[in-house]
């Protein structure tokens, strides 16, 4: 019997243990998660975009596509998906949202499959009126992330860009 109530001891002490391990792998998630801190710091920034430019009824998602077109001229989807690191479905998404609200416009492709589009005129005039809007808000988020976070970032991209994530 003695034998049993050591063993269940040890037994129960183990399971004690492991919880604590596990609660203390939970904790180092919850504070230290590269991926939950960024994906805080996207919405928070976003925001800070997206609330400059509401007055326009724009969204940084789609001003970044009206930027792409307008560097593009004739923008492929696949390139913008590309460029932007967006998933298709996003991208026809915003852009069928946008072409509704006549800013963008399909141009007739040679395949038929792929649907490339550019700026209307009206988005063009969309943009530049962004542009204030967006130089705010770009001033506010450096400012709050500090230049040492902003030029960091900077170098990160720039090593994403070349395909050098580390992986």
């Amino acid at each position: 019997m003695t034998n049993q109530i050591v063993a269940y001891t040890i037994e129960l002490r183990g399971h004690e243990m492991a919880a604590e391990n596990m609660q203390a792998m939970i904790d180092k998630v919850a504070s230290e998660c590269i991926a939950v801190r960024l994906r805080m710091l996207n919405r928070v920034v976003t925001n800070i975009y997206d609330d400059a430019l509401r007055p326009l009824d724009l969204k940084v998602s789609q001003m970044n596509i009206l930027v792409a077109a307008a560097k593009m001229g004739t923008a492929r989807p696949v390139d913008v998906c590309e460029h932007l690191h967006l998933d298709v479905s996003t991208l026809s998404r915003n852009v069928e949202r946008m072409k509704a609200r006549g800013w963008l416009e399909v141009v007739p492709g040679e395949d038929g499959r792929s649907q490339p589009f550019r700026l209307t005129p009206q988005g063009r005039k969309l943009l530049e009126q962004a542009i204030p809007s967006w130089s705010e808000a770009q001033q506010q988020v450096k400012k709050a992330l500090g230049n040492g976070f902003v030029e960091q970032l900077n170098q990160t991209v720039k090593q994403v860009r070349k395909g050098n994530t580390g992986s």
